[in-house]
Formats: C-alpha cells, structure tokens, sequence
C-alpha cells in the first residue's frame, strides 16, 4: 500500500473504515457508540470523530472534562490549556459496552458532578494515559 498515492491510501483507508464501521455497529458495542454519538452535541461529535475524545462541562463547577474511549480511568479534567490535570475513575455498575459507559459518564457530569466527585477515585494522568487509538469504530 505505501507504493500507491497518498490519495488511493487514503481512499483505501476510508473504505477499510466504512466496512470496519459497518460491522461493528451490528454489535452491542456498536450499538452503544451510535446510540453515544447520537446523544453528543456537534461540537462533541466532531471531538469524538476527529480526537478520539469529547469534552463536557461539568453542572456544578463549570470545570471541562474529557472522556477518552474505555470504561473506566479514561475521564479526565483538563486545565484551560487544555492538558490532563486529574483522571477520574468511576463507572457503570455491571458490565456494559463502552459506548453505554461513557454516555453514562457524560450524562452524570453534567447533571450531577458533585455526586461524581464525590464517588470517582483521582489519579495522576501518566504520559500514556490518555493517547488515541483506543478505539477501533
């Protein structure tokens, strides 16, 4: 594939994703990111799309979150600069997909982020922490 044109590997690419997408959503995980996008404001559906990432607003505080892909030590609260200040881990009781756990997690930050806070146990992001490509859809 490196020997074709940028525009063929990247048309490529696009398709290998489309059939990779259309796949997946036939799943519950699937399922639960197109549910997960859907509940996204634009702005947040292009983080996601475009990031791996999407911010919100915490209710209480006004303070930004990001919530990476994963189900647990994958929230973090970013500074104005936009840098990781402090993960969060807390979750969905039970096993669930990881776009119903991070729909979840969105939902609960911005509706009752004291009762988060109050619950989720603080880490120190690590360098790696939060990086892309934890997501395959």
């Amino acid at each position: 594939m490196s020997r074709l044109p940028p525009c063929e590997r990247s048309r490529i690419r696009a398709v290998r994703a489309l059939f990779i997408r259309l796949g997946a959503e036939r799943t519950a995980e699937g399922r639960s990111l197109r549910l997960l996008r859907e509940w996204l404001s634009p702005v947040q559906r292009m983080q996601f799309a475009e990031k791996e990432y999407f911010e919100v607003v915490g209710g209480d505080t006004g303070r930004r979150y990001r919530i990476y892909p994963g189900t647990m030590s994958n929230v973090c609260e970013v500074d104005e600069t936009g840098h990781p200040r402090l993960g969060l881990c807390f979750r969905t009781m039970g096993e669930l997909p990881i776009g119903d756990v991070m729909l979840a997690q969105k939902i609960a930050l911005e509706n009752c982020e004291s009762g988060v806070l109050a619950v989720a146990r603080s880490f120190v992001p690590g360098i790696f922490m939060f990086r892309r490509g934890r997501l395959l859809g």
